[in-house]
């Protein structure tokens, strides 16, 4: 079985653009006979709860292959997933990654709505340690990395994403947004990275 995660962003869900259009074609090649598993969770805002309910996933899964995917800061929490587990060598789709997320998250301390509904959480204090003891000063085997990056990204900055994964298979786009809008143009790719199409 391959074990396909999906971790998105701050303030975003399940239901965000791209992590629905992945889905849609997961599920796709599912019913067409392919082994799949798609997990991809509503992650609470404590990072370190968040680790814990996904890693509990994959311990408890019986897979051959395994691939993560992260958006924003769902990318850094992949980033950690994917060193944590490098014995297992998950490959691992990086979308506009967040680098430095406790230094940038900072400033949104207290209440925060959701992107995709009207439910608010409160973002702690202590959410930026936890995202500190997460932080993986080194990456190994940066081959089994996919890192998309727009250099139109209005939130993070993409020089910072290029020099954190600097061998790694980098799709650099000219122009685009942080919610890289034109995503569709990349899942075939993505897949192919994944080894979910030939």
């Amino acid at each position: 079985m391959h074990l396909i995660i999906y971790l998105h962003g701050f303030k975003s869900s399940p239901e965000s653009s791209k992590a629905v259009l992945t889905k849609k074609t997961i599920l796709s090649l599912k019913q067409q006979g392919q082994d799949v598993d798609w997990y991809c969770p509503q992650l609470p805002p404590s990072p370190q709860e968040a680790m814990a309910m996904v890693c509990a996933k994959i311990d408890q899964s019986h897979f051959e292959q395994l691939s993560i995917m992260g958006s924003s800061l769902g990318g850094y929490y992949a980033t950690y997933l994917g060193e944590r587990y490098a014995a297992q060598f998950p490959k691992v789709t990086l979308l506009n990654p967040a680098i430095e997320p406790a230094r940038d998250l900072e400033k949104y301390i207290g209440e925060q709505k959701s992107w995709h509904s009207e439910d608010s959480f409160y973002f702690k204090p202590e959410y930026i340690e936890e995202l500190r003891n997460l932080y993986q000063s080194r990456v190994t085997q940066l081959e089994r990395y996919n890192l998309i990056a727009c250099k139109g990204d209005e939130v993070l900055d993409w020089q910072e994403m290029v020099a954190k994964y600097p061998k790694a298979h980098i799709t650099l786009q000219e122009g685009g947004d942080h919610a890289i809008s034109n995503y569709s143009d990349y899942v075939t790719e993505i897949l192919k990275f994944h080894g979910l199409l030939g």
